[in-house]
């Protein structure tokens, strides 16, 4: 079986092996990286960094990662745990954030939810659900991020510079 990618088309780094000392891995499977396979129905593949925000939105939309389950392995997600979230579900959050849909007890809207991620720990099966672009912008690791999309452009250009068109 071949490596898992991240959304950089490098290997997948390890969101979180051990949350909050529980012993527990993050992912479908609790091995600690966003991986995915046909058993994940729900492509748990992009890793966040939780925030409180982000717990009280999740569930207040019928998803209380807060809460923990331990029949599934599930120890329950809190303020700056890094989990795999599913891309749909970010994908949604992302889209409540852009409609200014989730409201607080105000009336006003409320910004600020959507979480962070890591990038290279986020798989790239995520693109399903989102672009690269919408991905990076909330990246804590944009910068180093775009250089190595920058690097690996270099290296594709450098390689199509050495095919000659005779050979293809």
């Amino acid at each position: 079986r071949e490596p898992a990618r991240n959304v950089l088309g490098t290997e997948l780094s390890c969101c979180c092996a051990d949350v909050h000392g529980s012993g527990i891995g993050t992912g479908f499977y609790r091995d600690g990286y966003c991986s995915t396979g046909p058993d994940d129905a729900g492509r748990h593949t992009v890793c966040i960094e939780a925030t409180e925000k982000f717990l009280a939105v999740s569930a207040a939309v019928g998803n209380p990662l807060h809460q923990p389950i331990p029949q599934f392995m599930f120890p329950g997600v809190r303020p700056g745990d890094r989990w795999c979230l599913c891309a749909s579900r970010y994908a949604q959050l992302i889209e409540l954030e852009r409609e200014s849909a989730v409201r607080g007890e105000d009336g006003e809207p409320v910004t600020g939810f959507v979480p962070r991620i890591h990038i290279r720990a986020t798989h790239e099966r995520s693109l399903e659900h989102m672009d690269l672009e919408a991905l990076l912008s909330r990246a804590v690791d944009e910068e180093e991020a775009r250089a190595e999309l920058s690097r690996l452009e270099e290296m594709r250009a450098a390689l199509r510079r050495t095919v000659s068109p005779s050979e293809s």
